[in-house]
């Protein structure tokens, strides 16, 4: 970059300026724009001509969060939507920059300015690291604390002098005085007068001391701190660097460790390598490992007597007698194909190394890391084994049909294995309709219904008897070597015949290998599925993958339980092929010792039979996303849908189409029109608060800012749970048959 020479920092308050390039987007990347930092505001135009017209924005440094990437990169936010990512020429010019900002920034909170937010949600926790440099909140928290205790001892020195100085000046003034000899009334005056200027001079005199040994001490722990902090920034550095060194030379070790013992490694029959049965993966240092004992089950299962084989073949499950229903025909031939991926390559480390710990829903990525559905359409994906329900609903007894609600809850992972693409996050006011009544028996819909924190609500029904209704708001961390992704919301079945009502939870998804390796997927944590209306509940273990544990991966497990804590059902299996239940006939406290010295359930079972199985990958699925028979027809374009569904949104059916470059662009505006759009509501809510307090009309408690209410779904409480949800309030099915949209917002 050739500019011109940039003097050296001025005090905060005198003009400094100069060329810097500034992060603009993913496609044109960084840009030379022209920087002016004048009376604690910074100011960027395109040109130095641009400077007597048109200013393309300024940040407000008073309130401004001035963090160092790397040598010649550092980051500014206002903690809005303002966050300029800006690179020098080199250190010494970056330096300066940080030198002029930082005095400005001073300066300008000393003089307590407005800072001009957007109104943005962004939290100081959600401002960006800064690279390890040490820009966090805390340590810029930290930074001004000093400056401004700096500032206040500089004012105490100040003060010190003054004092020292003024009170020798009247005390020699005293001394002329009385050298006078005056006599009378006026030498009483004159003599009182220096009693008292003694008396304040002695007590000046400690006070000075005790100020010049205190600033003796504020002084010298200032440095301290000041180095510090700069070791802590370092060290920071350092420890970045190593993580990424180590997690190579991690993955080579690994490598070579599977070469030569030619351990159990599994790599699908598509060509993707992952962690198999029994193979060795990379793992990050914040995950637990187990050891043997730790990841054996918490209970045994052995055969049971052979007085009860028997009961095997008089006790079958009452569904099982009967194969689901295929009387139905298609009504249309789905697709059974996407256009190819296309071969984009992007260090995603580059881009994800400035954002750990910070909420992914928040970070604006290119679709390079997107699979071409919507979280919607993701959502959708839990019916892909719907008949599971279907058996459900024809049960006779809710012990038997717990066993299908837990296989049907431990199927929706099912489609995870290999999908590392990230869904589309949905609009404010997206929906998404799978209408399959008359193939399958059933129709859904979903809605995202609100945008920060983003939460999407979904509901299903069956002709065959069964409801499913779930609000889902996906909170994301990245940590690092690997991504956490936690969903929180409660899904409820609801069987139509026995009106039994079941509510469980999501469990945590781990995505490994951020840094180097292949991308591979885990699933782990706890299910309780319960039945509101029996009491019976299941109890799933999804067990996290282990170096040391000889078991099977991705495994599952679970007990079906009544009221009463009696077993019933013993479920095994794993989350990505199969489940199986077997019959619990006895029960008995003994076996091997568990954790912490507890004696295992040891569980006396029929033989195992098969509740459910993966269905295969279509051909070709590694070059389609690894989508399912499902997936590939989940965006396919379908007459009749509301102008808000997913199928219509650009950016996605570019993406889809492989025109990545042009769903990039779609993609941004799509999120400016929508931060335009709460902008817009944000005022008429303000601007209805502001007419309700004009009459005498108090607002309720805790109104929402944002006065958005969704099309579909109304909030109310959950009478099971007491949460706040989202319930479908109907008229969807009824608006699409007539054709009739004119309610829907204006989204793409």
């Amino acid at each position: 970059m050739s500019e011109p020479k940039s003097p050296t920092p001025t005090p905060a308050g005198d003009t400094y300026k100069g060329w810097v390039f500034k992060w603009t987007n993913y496609i044109k990347g960084y840009q030379r724009r022209w920087f002016v930092l004048s009376n604690g505001l910074l100011s960027y135009y395109r040109t130095q001509a641009e400077m007597g017209h048109t200013c393309r924005g300024t940040i407000n440094l008073a309130t401004a969060v001035i963090s160092v990437d790397d040598a010649c990169n550092f980051v500014i936010s206002n903690g809005g939507a303002q966050t300029y990512h800006l690179k020098a020429s080199s250190e010494v010019e970056r330096q300066r920059w940080i030198t002029a900002l930082e005095l400005a920034k001073a300066k300008a909170a000393r003089m307590q300015a407005e800072s001009d937010d957007s109104g943005d949600d962004f939290s100081p926790s959600s401002l960006p690291v800064g690279g390890g440099q040490g820009g966090g909140p805390q340590n810029l928290e930290a930074q001004s604390t000093l400056r401004t205790l700096g500032s206040k001892v500089e004012d105490l020195s100040t003060c010190n002098d003054l004092i020292s100085k003024h009170g020798s000046a009247l005390q020699r003034s005293l001394s002329e005085l009385d050298s006078l000899r005056l006599t009378g009334e006026a030498g009483d005056k004159i003599r009182q007068v220096t009693e008292r200027a003694t008396l304040f001079r002695i007590t000046s005199n400690a006070m000075i001391n005790a100020c010049r040994d205190f600033l003796a001490l504020a002084q010298s722990h200032s440095k301290r701190w000041q180095k510090a902090l700069q070791a802590e920034r370092e060290q920071r550095v350092r420890l970045e660097e190593a993580l990424e060194q180590l997690a190579k030379q991690h993955n080579h070790l690994e490598r070579a460790f599977r070469g030569a013992a030619q351990a159990h490694s599994i790599v699908d029959n598509k060509g993707v390598a992952g962690p198999g049965k029994g193979e060795a993966s990379d793992e990050d240092d914040d995950n637990e490992f187990f050891d043997a004992m730790e990841d054996a089950p918490e209970f045994i299962t052995v055969p049971a007597d052979p007085q009860f084989h028997k009961s095997l073949n008089e006790e079958p499950l009452a569904m099982n007698q009967e194969s689901p229903s295929q009387e139905l025909v298609p009504l249309r031939k789905r697709r059974t194909r996407i256009p190819d991926k296309p071969n984009y390559s992007l260090n995603l480390w580059s881009i994800m190394k400035n954002c750990i710990g910070k909420d992914l829903s928040k970070i604006p990525m290119p679709v390079n890391f997107n699979e071409p559905i919507s979280m919607l359409q993701r959502l959708s994906e839990d019916l892909e084994y719907h008949e599971l329900l279907d058996k459900a609903a024809k049960c006779h007894s809710s012990l038997e049909q717990m066993c299908y609600v837990a296989a049907f809850c431990v199927s929706a992972y099912s489609t995870t294995v290999y999908r590392t693409g990230k869904p589309f996050n949905p609009l404010l006011g997206e929906t998404y309709e799978l209408d399959r009544r008359r193939e399958s028996g059933y129709r859904s819909l979903c809605e995202q219904v609100s945008h920060h924190p983003p939460a999407a609500a979904h509901h299903a029904i069956s002709d065959r008897g069964w409801t499913l209704r779930q609000e889902i708001t996906v909170a994301s961390k990245f940590r690092g070597k690997y991504l956490s992704i936690m969903p929180l919301g409660t899904i409820h079945a609801i069987f139509e015949k026995s009106s039994n009502h079941y509510t469980w939870k999501k469990v945590t998804t781990t995505v490994h290998n951020i840094i180097v390796g292949k991308l591979w997927i885990d699933q782990s944590g706890e299910i309780d599925i319960v039945n509101h209306t029996t009491g019976d509940r299941c109890h799933l273990k999804f067990a996290p993958y282990s170096y040391f544990s000889r078991d099977v991966a991705r495994k599952v497990t679970g007990v079906v339980m009544d009221k009463d804590g009696k077993a019933h059902y013993v479920l095994s299996g794993t989350w990505d092929e199969k489940m199986e239940f077997s019959r619990v006939m006895q029960s008995s406290r003994g076996g091997e010792n568990g954790t912490e010295g507890k004696q295992k359930t040891v569980y006396q079972t029929l033989k195992a039979r098969e509740l459910w199985k993966r269905n295969p990958l279509p051909d070709g699925a590694e070059s389609m996303y690894y989508f399912t028979a499902l997936a590939l027809t989940l965006n396919e374009p379908e007459e009749g849908v509301a102008p808000t569904d997913s199928r219509r949104r650009p950016d996605q059916r570019l993406m889809e189409d492989g025109r990545w470059d042009e769903a990039n662009g779609e993609k941004q505006r799509l999120e400016e029109k929508q931060r335009s759009a709460r902008r817009e509501r944000e005022r008429e809510a303000a601007s209805q608060r502001a007419s309700s307090q004009s009459e005498e009309v108090l607002p309720l408690p805790g109104a929402p800012h944002d006065a958005h209410k969704a099309l579909w779904f109304e909030s109310c409480e959950d009478q099971i749970t007491g949460e706040q949800v989202h319930i479908y309030k109907g008229g969807y099915w009824e608006t699409k048959e007539l054709g009739s949209w004119e309610g829907c917002p204006d989204i793409f």
